[in-house]
């Protein structure tokens, strides 16, 4: 039984010339019969326009595969659906869906439907830049639903930070600050995206990812930690840049964590953002703060969900700030057939000073120097100056941060390690003036 006529050819006409979808009309041989106004504004066709649809397509160069497509539907009669693109006149390109339909029994007419993706795939784009891939995918293709939904899922937290970026950055122009900062994110989360991690964001010079939120991943923490290690390996290479242009030296650590957290979107239905939520992201952010550049620390809770083999260099245990255990983390310096090849665990050159540099120092507390202070005496340095042994009385644990007097010279290091009778210090901020300082034999 046919369907009773609900609309006049006046109506569909109206219908169909104010649609945003390019609707055109050919005969069976190309024969151009009708186009709307969003076909004639996207393919510059004249109200009256005739002859073979493809003859009406600029013949520049990025269009032979539309022009192709309209043929092998006129050829065959049969229904055509493809994305292809479109370069107009004045050189602008186009992102098409086209779909065409071939009814020969009862209307011996072609319809063609063009769908311009364009402006989608810009925003696709442009939401992949402000987020990741992963989330750009995840919130186009989620449901309304979906968008309100969180998920509990076990993950890896990996947190990255430069050191020392308070002295670097106070030497250098907001406008090269941000273009140093922007070469090195870039260059970083290139090697994130390799290992299918999520930025969440990027917090000031430091980087907060996560992996397995999208789905379960069984091996997030396996994947978290050789990115970690490929991060690191990067850095040489984004320090030569750096050098090139005129920029210091960068240099980074990286803390991971791993266990359940909360993932989803979160925030109001105004204003969303994917996030991670949870004590694991919290603890991770205070595994991360342990480090010293070019270093790699990972909880044991990320230990114990490794299988493969691990190599570390050391191994400390701390109390965060209003936890109730010790967490014991882990240096790693190679998972697998994957090795750190610089950094705070790579064979340090050492050379005892011209002369032992007597120095006060305070234990920091919670990044607070405290009043109290000690002496101490530095009696040797490493060949790149990141490293020293200090003698003194006071006794101090690994992990501690230290702020070192030398005559009018301030800079804070970390305790690494003791070596018999003398502690390991890194420097996490040190002036080329302190450097002298330590090598003056006077």
């Amino acid at each position: 039984m046919p369907l009773p006529r609900i609309l006049t050819p006046e109506q569909i006409d109206y219908i169909v010339s104010s649609m945003d979808d390019a609707v055109c009309l050919t005969s069976l041989n190309g024969e151009l019969l009708y186009s709307n106004q969003a076909a004639r504004d996207l393919f510059g066709f004249g109200e009256n326009e005739h002859g073979k649809i493809w003859d009406a397509i600029p013949y520049v160069e990025g269009n032979d595969r539309l022009i192709q497509v309209f043929i092998d539907a006129v050829v065959n009669k049969s229904p055509v659906r493809s994305i292809t693109d479109y370069v107009n006149n004045e050189g602008q390109l186009f992102h098409l869906h086209v779909s065409l339909t071939c009814d020969t029994e009862n209307s011996r007419v072609i319809t063609i439907v063009i769908n311009n993706l364009t402006d989608l795939i810009k925003a696709r784009s442009a939401l992949a830049r402000f987020t990741s891939p992963e989330i750009a995918e995840y919130v186009l293709s989620s449901t309304e639903e979906d968008m309100q939904a969180v998920h509990s899922r076990d993950v890896s937290i990996l947190m990255a930070d430069l050191r020392g970026f308070t002295v670097i950055s106070s030497s250098l122009s907001p406008a090269e600050l941000v273009r140093m900062l922007n070469h090195y994110f870039e260059f970083i989360t290139s090697v994130i995206d390799r290992f299918r991690g999520i930025v969440i964001e990027f917090l000031g010079d430091g980087i907060f990812v996560v992996f397995g939120a999208a789905k379960d991943s069984p091996d997030h923490a396996s994947v978290a930690t050789a990115c970690a290690i490929e991060m690191q390996n990067a850095m040489p290479a984004v320090n030569e840049w750096n050098r090139a242009n005129g920029f210091p030296d960068l240099e980074m650590g990286i803390g991971i964590h791993s266990g359940p957290a909360v993932v989803g979107n979160i925030g109001s239905r105004f204003k969303m953002k994917f996030g991670c939520v949870g004590e694991t992201v919290n603890i991770a952010g205070r595994v991360e703060s342990q480090t010293v550049g070019g270093q790699v620390l990972i909880s044991e809770s990320t230990r114990n969900r490794i299988p493969e083999q691990i190599t570390v260099s050391e191994i400390h245990s701390f109390m965060p700030k209003g936890g109730r255990s010790e967490i014991r983390i882990y240096s790693v310096i190679g998972l697998g057939d994957k090795a750190l090849l610089s950094g705070a665990n790579a064979r340090m050159s050492w050379r005892k000073l011209p002369a032992e540099k007597e120095v006060s120092f305070s234990i920091l507390d919670n990044k607070e120097v405290t009043l109290s202070f000690h002496r101490g005496w530095i009696t040797t340095v490493t060949e790149d100056h990141k490293y020293v042994a200090l003698i003194t009385s006071q006794e101090l644990n690994p992990l501690q941060n230290l702020m070192i007097q030398l005559n009018d010279q301030e800079v804070y290091a970390k305790v690494m390690n003791r070596h018999q009778n003398e502690y390991r210090l890194c420097f996490t901020s040190a002036t080329d003036e302190f450097i002298r300082l330590l090598q003056d034999h006077r």
